[in-house]
C-alpha cells in the first residue's frame, strides 16, 4: 500500500460522529496555511478530516460562516493588557498581540486584517479596544481617529509581514546582487534591513513615532 493510501485511509477511519467545530477551525487553519486562500474550499477541508462536505456544512452552513468563526477564534484569544499597567505599555501589548495572530497564520492574515468586525466576539474586542484610546484620555473623536490611523500602520505591517518582503521579490524580471549594487546603491545598502530579522526594530520604531505623536497631540490639546 502506498503511503498516499495509508494517509487516505487514516483520515476516513475518523470517527465521524466526534467531528466538532473546534476540529474543523484546526484543520481550515492548516488547509488554509497549505493551500492559501484562493486555494481554500470545503471539498478540500472535507478530504482532511476525512469527512463528506455535509458533515462540515451541519457546522458551517457556509464557508463564509467558517471564515467568521476563524477570525473570532483568533480575536477571541487576544487579551486586554492589564489597566493598572502604563498607557503606552498597554498600547505596546495590544499592538503586538494583534500583529502576532496575523503572522502566526500568515495566508489568512490578509482576511483577518480586511474583515470588517461585526460579530459579538469581534465588537467586544474593538469596543476594548477603543477604550483604552479613551483611557489615554482623547476622547470619542480623537480615540476613533487613532485606533484607524494605528489600524492602517497595523494592517500595513501585518500584510508586509505575511505577504511582503518576506516572501521574496514579487517581479519575473529580477537583477543580479551584482547590477543591484551597482545601478541602485540606495537599494543595496537598505536590503538588509528588509529581512524579517529586522522586522521587529522596524514595527517598533514606527509604533513608538505614532504614540510619540499622540501623546504630542493629547498634550497641545490639553494645553489650548
Amino acid at each position: 500500500m502506498s503511503s498516499g493510501a495509508m494517509d487516505s485511509s487514516i483520515k476516513k477511519e475518523r470517527p465521524r460522529g466526534r467531528l466538532s467545530r473546534e476540529m474543523i477551525e484546526d484543520a481550515a487553519f492548516e488547509v488554509i496555511e497549505r493551500e492559501g486562500l484562493a486555494g481554500f474550499s470545503m471539498r478540500k477541508l472535507a478530504a482532511d478530516l476525512g469527512c463528506e462536505a455535509m458533515s462540515i456544512y451541519h457546522h458551517f452552513p457556509s464557508q463564509a460562516h467558517l471564515h467568521e468563526a476563524l477570525v473570532d477564534r483568533l480575536i477571541g484569544s487576544l487579551e486586554m493588557p492589564d489597566a493598572g499597567l502604563p498607557w503606552r505599555q498597554r498600547m505596546h501589548i495590544a499592538m503586538h498581540d494583534f500583529r502576532r495572530i496575523g503572522r502566526e497564520h500568515p495566508a489568512f492574515a490578509p482576511f483577518l486584517v480586511t474583515y470588517r468586525m461585526n460579530s459579538p466576539t469581534c465588537l467586544t474586542w474593538l469596543s476594548d479596544i477603543l477604550g483604552l484610546f479613551e483611557a489615554g484620555g482623547f476622547g470619542p473623536e480623537l480615540s476613533a481617529r487613532l485606533f484607524r490611523t494605528v489600524g492602517y500602520y497595523l494592517m500595513g505591517a501585518i500584510l508586509d509581514e505575511t505577504a511582503g518582503y518576506a516572501k521574496g521579490p514579487s517581479a519575473a524580471t529580477t537583477v543580479s546582487d551584482e547590477q543591484l549594487a551597482r545601478d541602485f546603491p540606495n537599494v543595496a545598502a537598505a536590503g538588509r534591513y528588509f529581512g524579517a530579522a529586522e522586522f521587529d526594530r522596524t514595527f517598533d520604531l514606527g509604533l513608538d513615532m505614532l504614540l510619540d505623536e499622540m501623546e504630542r497631540a493629547l498634550g497641545g490639546a490639553n494645553s489650548r
